[in-house]
């Protein structure tokens, strides 16, 4: 079955998180997955929100998040991955549904970023194929 994804993408750090975008539409044409949405949004703390809209649609089975979070001079960057990757892991549960963390940081600097923008896509469409093929499988018996 061809898994059908969306992507939210933080437009924050915007040079990194269009590279980001698109390594993740190429490797999700690459693995046969059907881009249902792509939605971006201000920050990387606005992407949980959304995420939580996406996951209702029956037409969603999975969701891929990006973003990069930089370090700047006060611990920010610490608290806003902890939030993110917490609320996220919530809402997949509640939803019983793949939310893949393609969000670098904290404790990245700009051109840290700029060198993992493609790794990070790449890894989160992967993980969120992958995710929605064993959950349909552990379904379906």
């Amino acid at each position: 079955m061809r898994t059908r994804l969306a992507i939210v993408c933080s437009r924050f750090n915007d040079e990194i998180t269009d590279r980001m975008l698109e390594a993740a539409v190429k490797r999700s044409e690459t693995q046969g997955a059907e881009i249902i949405r792509i939605s971006r949004v201000p920050g990387a703390f606005d992407i949980p929100l959304f995420v939580a809209e996406l996951l209702k649609r029956k037409d969603v089975d999975a969701v891929v998040t990006l973003g990069a979070i930089v370090t700047g001079e006060t611990r920010h960057d610490e608290i806003i991955a902890a939030q993110l990757a917490r609320a996220l892991h919530e809402i997949s549960l509640k939803e019983g549904k793949p939310v893949a963390l393609g969000v670098s940081g904290p404790g990245m600097n700009w051109e840290q970023g700029m060198e993992r923008a493609t790794e990070y896509a790449v890894r989160a469409v992967d993980a969120a194929i992958a995710m929605h093929r064993e959950l349909l499988d552990l379904r379906t018996g």
